[in-house]
């Protein structure tokens, strides 16, 4: 069966990088959604058609289109995990996206809505959820179970049988050694070395690593 066409969530940085894996996929984008392209009554981002804010999404049935999410993510922010739950809950789907200069091992499994990036390895057996970013040549080994709505910065390594839970962030060129246990919502600072878990909403950072410090939420996320 032919795969679905795609209307592009977003227009800023990392919505470029989601347009070139979409591109080099070879999928069909009908056009992007943007409230700032809207109301700069911008015609066209990036070679497609701007298609106006995110409400012109329903001029496509659920069943005909794929989303693909182009909003970035940051640490302690749930703007990209509301946007996803918003269309899901509406009957959207939102396509799984690897890019083919990626390699994945046997065995591995994808939610809806992850993005593996240019350049990744994500090794034997791994899970990864939905609507997770593995980032620019990051590298996730084997058995690894990583959360949804995680992002794995670019260069970040995890080596075997990593767990990473759901909303945590890690950081650019971070290392976890095996077998290392992310809490959820956790932080890993860029750099950082990772010797010892990190409890749910702590922060590892700092060379050598420091102790994990407590985070405040300060945008508290909606649980499904």
């Amino acid at each position: 069966m032919s795969q679905r066409p795609v209307i592009l969530l977003g227009a800023g940085g990392h919505a470029k990088v989601v347009m070139d894996l979409l591109m080099g996929s070879g999928r069909k984008v009908i056009g992007v959604c943007d409230p700032n392209l809207a109301r700069q009554g911008t015609g066209v981002w990036r070679g497609v058609a701007t298609l106006g804010d995110d409400s012109a999404i329903h001029q496509y049935a659920p069943e005909l289109v794929e989303l693909a999410n182009g909003m970035g993510s940051l640490p302690g922010s749930q703007s990209r995990k509301r946007l996803h739950l918003a269309f899901s809950q509406q009957g959207y789907c939102f396509a799984t996206l690897v890019h083919p200069s990626a390699v994945l091992g046997t065995g591995v499994k994808l939610g809806q809505g992850v993005q593996v990036m240019a350049g990744c390895v994500i090794q034997a057996d791994t899970c990864i959820g939905d609507s997770t970013i593995i980032n620019t040549a990051a590298q996730v080994d084997h058995d690894g179970r990583i959360g949804s709505h995680v992002h794995i910065a670019p260069g970040a390594v995890l080596s075997g049988e990593v767990i990473v839970e759901e909303n945590a962030h890690i950081g650019p060129n971070a290392t976890l050694i095996q077998g290392k246990h992310i809490g959820r919502g956790a932080v890993v600072g860029a750099g950082t070395i990772v010797l010892r878990d990190i409890p749910a909403y702590h922060q590892l950072t700092g060379q050598p690593p420091r102790k994990p410090q407590p985070l405040q939420q300060l945008d508290q996320e909606t649980e499904t």
